[in-house]
């Protein structure tokens, strides 16, 4: 059976897709967040704050990538050094109300555009797919042994 016939060659194929779809849209806007800082203050958003040792672990990335990242997040305000609440010797990252607000505005944006593209969708077609893609990244995180912590207000944003 050839590759592109496989229901997970199809799978692949509209994978494919969606990445050049999320190109060409990047393109036609001004992001009010890079892609780095919008998955950044996600995490933070959902862990609460956390040092780069812990985002290294969550994100599988070294810890120069991620000072490089915390620090562009630092100037444009989004994020802020604090002492571990929990009395630990490495200083967290906390999300600034600033970075709220944008993070806030970015996924609006984001909520928006979904919500325009499905708006012939059933409302249980949508929650289907909301499903799988959970089930889809759920795979990928336990392959990779990266699992992001989901709470109902990651998962459902206003």
């Amino acid at each position: 059976m050839n590759t592109a016939d496989r229901a997970t060659g199809q799978v692949e194929f509209e994978q494919m897709l969606l990445s050049r779809y999320m190109h060409l849209h990047k393109g036609r806007r001004t992001r009010r967040l890079d892609r780095s800082a919008y998955i950044l203050l996600s995490r933070i958003r959902t862990q609460g704050p956390m040092s780069i040792g812990q985002l290294g672990d969550a994100f599988g990335l070294d810890a120069s990538t991620l000072n490089r990242q915390t620090a562009a997040a630092m100037r444009a305000g989004l994020v802020e050094r604090i002492p571990d609440p929990d009395g630990g010797l490495a200083r967290k990252f906390r999300i600034t109300e600033e970075g709220e607000r944008r993070l806030d505005e970015e996924r609006a944006f984001l909520v928006g555009s979904l919500d325009r593209i499905m708006a012939d969708w059933p409302e249980e077609d949508i929650a289907a797919f909301a499903g799988y893609l959970r089930r889809f990244n759920s795979g990928i995180e336990r392959l990779h042994g990266l699992p992001w912590p989901r709470t109902q207000t990651a998962e459902r944003p206003a």
